[in-house]
């Protein structure tokens, strides 16, 4: 049975292909998102632009506090090491 499901799927091949591809890209994509390394460096650069006065202290709290979010819960359910290899 295995060989005739293979060739009577054979025609959505491109499109296993493509969701295959497309799962890759939002794996990776949330990898680098959650990276603990990452995230600090955008808080060290939210905190420049605070210092900078390119932004108020509201907006430095708000993003502050999505940042603080974004590293918990990489720290917490992605594994990752904190030095941006995500090993």
């Amino acid at each position: 049975m295995g060989l005739i499901s293979e060739v009577l799927l054979l025609p959505f091949a491109p499109v296993r292909g493509s969701a295959w591809a497309i799962g890759q890209v939002l794996r990776e994509a949330e990898r680098i998102y959650y990276d603990p390394a990452t995230v600090r460096a955008e808080l060290a650069r939210l905190e420049e632009q605070l210092q900078a006065g390119e932004i108020t202290e509201e907006e430095f709290d708000r993003r502050e506090d999505e940042l603080l979010d974004r590293l918990e819960t990489g720290m917490g359910s992605h594994g990752t090491t904190g030095n941006g290899t995500g090993l």
